[in-house]
């Protein structure tokens, strides 16, 4: 089978690591991806949100299934492109992926059908925002509407910092719209199933450090780590979000005309009252796509395809009982700005060591040295017996690698010891 992976992240390095050891697999490809995709993949560059383009490439490959890893190009159409040129897909349709790229969008859905949320409002213009977020006191939500690279939330402790936080999404990439949220109690989890449109797979559940620093402080990022299982996330707890808030969703997608299918990403608040969505993502998560990833056993190829084909009913998935951790490493200044193209050595030493993988994410190699190129740049991953020494192998690991321009939170996993 010869497969084109999109995208250039940890998440698209994860995917790519899990593919390419496939007996199904001829050929992978992967558009622009990065310096350790580059090691399982051909990497290759063309405009990936553009629909047109991408289809004559898979044209050209012989692509017999597209895998799409982050939400941009499903924004912009090239699911429905390249289904519509008969070349097999595995992501939703921009229609369907609209759960992910409005937030207005997904309330919506939860009123018609009923999935438990926080209290919400939704607002275009930024005074009308603010005059609510003055009648509702703080602590508040803020939410981008539309995509800010998980970057477009705020979580404001005082009402000045909602305020601000309104003149930052409207003036951001998410702009043009925000959702205003009841701040939920409880722990949150990221809970991931695959979907074909009718039958639901649980895939696994996770939970991730979204803030920058220590002790969960610090602005919020696209995530400084993650771990999988979540002891927090019980079968319990994940039955019943798959049963109040999954199935709803989808049959009312269904009901709608647009049928969601691929793997879809439920973020989740554990409150007193039970499971309560937070937000949906169209995708894999990043970093917990990195740490679900090594404990699947089963083949992924024939199970991406399968769900790409339209009937995931006799799917059984084998998932190894040991815990996975990763620890991600970013550029100093991130989520703010950041020093680009500086060297990181020593990785071979992390790579080598036992039970590890490192994922790449913004990198590149430059006169045979690897550079970094983005904010978060590496996902240190350990797999082992329990989430203890999966935390003792990554943070092991992480300090092998030389680079006095990156840094990473040293106490991802917490909660779960």
């Amino acid at each position: 089978m010869n497969v084109l992976l999109l995208g250039g992240g940890g998440r698209e390095h994860a995917l790519a690591w899990a593919i390419a050891k496939s007996p199904a697999l001829t050929k992978l490809w992967c558009a622009p991806g990065n310096a350790g995709i580059a090691a399982v993949a051909e990497c290759v560059d063309f405009d990936i949100l553009d629909p047109e383009t991408v289809v004559s490439v898979c044209r050209d490959m012989g692509i017999d299934l597209l895998v799409i890893g982050p939400e941009a190009p499903l924004e912009a159409g090239v699911s429905d492109a390249v289904r519509a040129a008969g070349i097999v897909v595995f992501g939703p349709s921009r229609a369907a992926a609209m759960l992910e790229t409005s937030k207005t969008f997904t309330k919506q859905i939860c009123d018609a059908c009923g999935a438990p949320t926080a209290k919400y409002a939704a607002f275009d213009y930024a005074e009308n925002a603010k005059a609510y977020i003055r009648e509702q006191g703080a602590p508040i939500v803020i939410k981008a509407d539309g995509l800010a690279a998980g970057k477009g939330v705020v979580v404001a402790q005082r009402e000045e910092e909602a305020l601000n936080a309104v003149d930052d999404i409207f003036d951001g990439p998410g702009g043009g719209a925000v959702v205003i949220e009841e701040m939920m109690t409880g722990e949150e989890a990221s809970f991931f199933v695959l979907t074909d449109g009718k039958t639901v797979i649980p895939l696994a559940g996770a939970q991730d450090h979204k803030r920058a620093y220590d002790g969960d402080t610090g602005p919020n990022t696209g995530g400084m780590g993650a771990y999988s299982p979540a002891p927090a996330f019980t079968s319990e707890l994940q039955a019943k979000a798959t049963e109040d808030i999954v199935k709803p969703i989808l049959a009312e997608m269904r009901k709608r005309g647009t049928p969601y299918s691929g793997v879809l990403y439920v973020g989740l608040m554990l409150t007193e009252y039970g499971p309560k969505l937070v937000e949906i993502n169209a995708r894999f998560g990043d970093p917990e796509c990195q740490c679900i990833l090594p404990r699947l056993r089963t083949d992924l190829l024939p199970v991406l395809s399968a769900c790409a084909n339209g009937d995931i009913s006799g799917l059984a998935l084998d998932w190894s009982e040991k815990s996975c951790l990763t620890v991600v490493m970013a550029a100093k200044g991130y989520p703010g700005s950041y020093e680009k193209n500086t060297v990181i050595g020593h990785l071979d030493r992390a790579e080598n060591a036992e039970g590890v993988t490192v994922f790449h994410a913004g990198t590149s190699v430059k006169n045979t040295v690897v550079i970094a190129t983005g904010g978060r740049v590496l996902g240190i991953t350990a797999l082992a017996a329990d989430i203890g020494q999966a935390r003792t192998q990554a943070y092991n690991a992480a300090s092998m690698i030389e680079w006095d321009e990156g840094f990473y939170r040293s106490d991802i996993g917490w909660r779960a010891l």
